[in-house]
C-alpha cells in the first residue's frame, strides 16, 4: 500500500490542488516564477503548467524521440491514481493485410447492445499509445453509453504518414466487417480522436464519406487539421502550455515534409478536403490551446457544407485536458460533459 502510495504521490499532490484556495493557487503559480498570463485557463492546470514550467518543460518533443514517448508514457502513468471502473476492458489483436495490430476494447454495458467508438489517441502523429488514453476512454465509454475501441496505430517516423492512415483506414474497416464480434447496435459504428487522432478521424471520415462503411458520426477534440495556415490562437497560446510551437514545428517536419507531402494535401491537412456527405460531427475545442481556431473554423466550414454539425468550446481548457482528468476536477466534469453530449448527439443521429 505505502509503495502504491509513493509510486502515485504525483498524482495525489496534484490532485490536492483541486481543493486548495484560488488565492493559495495564485500564490503558488506566483512562487514557480510563471512567465505566462491565462487567467481564464483552469486554476489547477494553471499550477500544474507552472510546476513542468519550473522543472524545465518546453514541449511533448525533443530531438531525442525515443525519450520524448518514454517521458510522455511515464507522465501519463504517473498522473493516475485510480482508473475509472468498467465492466469489461479487453486488449485484441486486430488481424489485418499488413500484420497484427493491438487494440484494446471497453464496454460499459457488456450485456447490452450499443454503438461503437473507435478511437485514435493523439500524440503528435508520434508518440502515445493504448496507456496513455486509457483513462479517457474508460471516462468517455462510461458517459457516452458506448463501447471503445482504441487503435494502437503505427507511429511516425517509424512508418511514413500515407502508411499510417493506411492502418488506421484498415483497422476501421476490420472493426466494420466484423462488428458481429461484439454486441454493437447495428452499423452504429462512430470514429474519434483527440489531437492528432482528430486529424486521422478526420481524415478517415473524408476518405469513406458516401460508402457503406463510412462512420455514423464523428466525436473530433481538438482535432489539427490545417498544417498550411497559422491561426490567431496559435500565435496566443503557442508558449508555456502543453502543446507548443516547436511541437507543431516537429509534427509538421516529421509527419508532413518528410513524408513530401504539401502542406494543404487533404491526408494531412482535411480542412481542404471534400465536405460533401460527411457523417454528422460533434467538434470540441479547448480555448487555451494553438490548435483551437482552426478547429472552430473547421466546424464552421462544415456546417456551410451542410454537415450536421455540434460545436462546444471549453474556454477554461488547454489542449491534451482530457489525460488530465485524474487531477483536475475540471477536466474531468469536462470529459464526462463531452461523453454525454456525444451520446445525446448520437442518438439524434442513428
Amino acid at each position: 500500500m505505502l509503495h502504491h502510495l509513493w509510486e502515485k504521490r504525483t498524482a495525489l499532490l496534484a490532485r490536492s490542488l483541486n481543493y486548495t484556495p484560488k488565492q493559495l493557487q495564485r500564490r503558488l503559480v506566483d512562487w514557480l516564477s510563471y512567465p505566462y498570463s491565462y487567467p481564464q485557463l483552469d486554476p489547477v492546470l494553471q499550477c500544474l503548467m507552472a510546476y513542468q514550467y519550473q522543472q524545465g518543460y518546453r514541449g511533448l518533443l525533443k530531438p531525442d524521440l525515443i525519450q520524448s514517448r518514454q517521458n510522455f508514457q511515464r507522465s501519463m502513468a504517473e498522473l493516475i491514481y485510480k482508473p475509472t471502473t468498467l465492466p469489461f476492458v479487453q486488449n485484441l489483436q486486430l488481424q489485418l493485410h499488413s500484420g497484427s495490430l493491438t487494440a484494446r476494447h471497453y464496454h460499459p454495458m457488456p450485456n447490452k447492445p450499443c454503438p461503437m467508438i473507435v478511437f485514435y489517441h493523439g500524440g503528435g502523429f508520434m508518440l502515445g499509445d493504448l496507456n496513455t488514453h486509457d483513462e479517457a476512454c474508460r471516462v468517455v465509454g462510461k458517459h457516452s453509453h458506448c463501447q471503445i475501441l482504441s487503435i494502437d496505430y503505427p507511429l511516425v517516423p517509424d512508418v511514413s504518414a500515407q502508411h499510417l492512415i493506411a492502418v488506421c483506414e484498415a483497422a476501421w474497416c476490420w472493426v466494420w466487417q466484423n462488428q458481429h464480434q461484439f454486441n454493437i447496435m447495428k452499423n452504429a459504428i462512430a470514429i474519434a480522436g483527440d489531437s492528432a487522432g482528430g486529424n486521422i478521424s478526420t481524415v478517415i471520415s473524408q476518405r469513406l464519406a458516401r460508402q457503406k462503411i463510412a462512420p455514423v458520426a464523428q466525436l473530433l477534440i481538438y482535432p489539427a487539421v490545417d498544417f498550411k495556415s497559422r491561426y490567431p490562437s496559435f500565435f496566443k497560446y503557442k508558449e508555456g502550455l502543453l502543446l507548443t510551437e516547436s511541437d507543431i514545428d516537429s509534427v509538421t517536419e516529421h509527419y508532413v515534409l518528410q513524408n513530401h507531402l504539401s502542406l494543404d494535401d487533404p491526408l494531412v491537412s482535411p480542412i481542404y478536403g471534400e465536405f460533401k456527405q460527411l457523417a454528422p460531427a460533434f467538434i470540441v475545442t479547448a480555448g487555451h490551446d494553438v490548435l483551437h481556431d482552426e478547429g472552430e473554423h473547421y466546424a464552421q466550414l462544415l456546417h456551410h457544407a451542410g454537415v450536421k454539425v455540434k460545436y462546444k468550446n471549453y474556454q477554461h481548457q488547454a489542449h491534451g485536458f482530457i489525460n488530465l482528468t485524474s487531477v483536475s476536477a475540471q477536466a474531468k466534469k469536462d470529459l464526462v460533459d463531452i461523453g454525454q453530449t456525444f451520446y445525446k448527439f448520437l442518438k439524434t443521429v442513428i
